[in-house]
């Protein structure tokens, strides 16, 4: 019988660790690593195995109208094979041997041979290419049980002020409790159904909480219930329409004031570091390894041998300090998404939003949204909406059209990518055109593809997306750089001075307007 599924929220507290307890948890990982490769590989066989046979080329050949027939042939398929979730855990038990057994706990293993299962069975689906083993140099950074009674546990009585600990075979981690807190607090006090270990890079070994090789760990802790909803977090009752770019973010309630903004507008990318780190990367590993290139500088590729590189401690701190670069400004930019999130819910917990391809978006724009992230922020709006009761509806843009529907005339004009405004000869306009898309999915319906608006929803409407307009005018007449999508001219823009002053005095010649006038100026200077 299948279980019936809770709400479930997270709690994640930092572990304190000393040397030794680290040296184990890195053995306890690296186990954990060897035993889900294994398995990842068992998967990747038995997929080769199946897709070879004559039958599976048969199941694919059935038409998708009979759903019925091809489901059927497929699922004899994986029970012939034992591709399927419930026998790689039958196989897990005959892996999970010797030293691993040391290590690894049966619940443990069990979620290992489910996560490789789902990383091998999306290739099988087509939604990915290949699957990826851990190497010893990425390991495996995140492990979990199944449940909170055996195996790797948190422990936590609410006598014992401030005190929890997570207990993994003979080890026995204390974690940082601050029940002040009030999000750890209600946290604590709800049941928890499983944990799991993290370990995430540091700046330095000398970073606080790091242990010697730069890495702090810390507990997730799988609650059930609701989180803790802070009282200036409170959702609003308004209706809000977003209009999402690569880097650039439209928002108009029906009621509440429109913004145009930069997505993540703080997070500035270093680009100068990053590259001098890369470079610097890359000299010192072709110093370390000389013998893997050749006169050219090209890398010597020997047909079926895999080449050795050597890491100096220098190659590695160098490593160190561009990872956290990119830790760094990752962090800052989840943080921007948060807040963010938060100050579009304080409006209102129903927001419209067209659903966009962000992989297309990835191919064309990769630079924007490597750095801004849209599809992060519409995950996290997605959680937080849930969280508060609310509605997020994604329409279709191939159905709605909104950047090419007149809610004027009701007809649809195609623009191109370049054309920032829209301006209808019935009158409307002009108007900003990201501003104007969200303020049509403030006001479509749930199931239609036409907004439904009168004349003085435009009429309040229309004042305020000029406001906002105006607004970001005066920045970009400050010098405040804004993106191109905006539609404004480029402010900051450097001309050459000019050598001739200002204000000249008007220079009374009596050649000037004569035809000896034109003749000087028409033969070339003497030299």
């Amino acid at each position: 019988m299948k279980r019936g599924k809770t709400t479930t929220f997270l709690l994640e507290l930092p572990l304190e660790v000393n040397a030794q307890q680290a040296k184990r948890v890195r053995t306890h990982l690296e186990a954990a690593r060897c035993l889900y490769n294994a398995l990842l590989g068992e998967a990747r066989s038995r997929l080769r195995r199946m897709r070879a046979d004559p039958a599976w080329d048969a199941a694919r050949a059935i038409p998708r109208s009979q759903k019925a027939a091809r489901q059927t042939a497929f699922a004899q398929m994986r029970t012939h094979y034992g591709f399927s979730e419930y026998a790689l855990h039958e196989y897990a038990k005959r892996a999970r041997c010797t030293w691993i057994a040391e290590h690894i706990d049966s619940t443990m293993a069990q979620v290992l041979a489910t996560r490789a299962y789902q990383a091998v069975n999306r290739v099988c689906q087509g939604k990915a290419r290949a699957v990826r083993f851990k190497s010893r140099g990425r390991g495996l950074d995140s492990v979990e049980g199944k449940r909170n009674d055996t195996g790797m546990r948190f422990v936590h009585h609410p006598e014992t002020a401030g005190q929890g600990f997570l207990l993994w075979g003979t080890e026995r981690l204390p974690a940082r409790i601050d029940l002040d807190d009030a999000v750890v607090a209600h946290g604590l006090g709800c049941r928890i159904k499983y944990a799991r270990l993290v370990r995430r890079n540091a700046s330095s070994p000398r970073a606080k909480g790091a242990d010697l090789t730069g890495q702090r760990y810390a507990v997730q802790l799988i609650l059930e219930g609701q989180p803790l909803l802070k009282s200036k977090h409170r959702p609003g009752q308004d209706t809000l329409g977003l209009d999402l770019g690569p880097s650039t973010l439209a928002v108009v309630p029906r009621q509440g004031q429109p913004q145009l903004l930069q997505l993540a507008e703080e997070v500035r990318l270093d680009a100068r570091t990053r590259r001098r780190l890369q470079r610097k990367l890359d000299r010192q590993r072709r110093a370390n390894n000389p013998q893997h290139y050749d006169a050219k500088g090209r890398i010597r590729r020997h047909k079926g041998q895999r080449l050795r590189w050597h890491e100096s401690q220098g190659y590695r701190e160098t490593r160190r300090r561009l990872a956290n670069e990119a830790r760094r400004l990752a962090a800052h930019r989840k943080s921007l998404h948060g807040r963010l999130v938060h100050e579009l819910v304080r409006v209102g917990n129903t927001i419209i939003i067209e659903k966009v391809s962000y992989r297309g978006w990835q191919k064309r724009y990769g630079t924007s949204v490597g750095l801004r992230a849209p599809g992060m922020l519409v995950e996290q709006l997605k959680r937080t909406v849930a969280k508060t009761g609310g509605i997020l509806s994604e329409v279709s843009t191939y159905h709605t059209k909104l950047s090419q529907y007149c809610h004027g005339c009701g007809t649809y004009h195609q623009k191109a990518l370049a054309d920032r405004w829209h301006q209808c000869p019935c009158g409307i306009g002009p108007v900003q055109r990201d501003l104007y898309s969200a303020f049509l999915a403030a006001y479509l319906e749930p199931n239609r593809t036409i907004p439904s608006i009168t004349q003085s929803d435009w009429a309040g409407v229309e004042t305020r997306l000029m406001a906002v307009m105006e607004c970001l005018s005066q920045r970009a007449n400050a010098g405040q750089s804004l993106p191109q999508s905006f539609g404004l001219t480029r402010a900051g823009a450097r001309r050459l001075p000019s050598l001739v002053p200002r204000h000249q005095e008007p220079h009374a010649d009596p050649l000037i307007g004569s035809p000896e006038a034109v003749t000087l100026a028409q033969e070339p200077p003497r030299l």
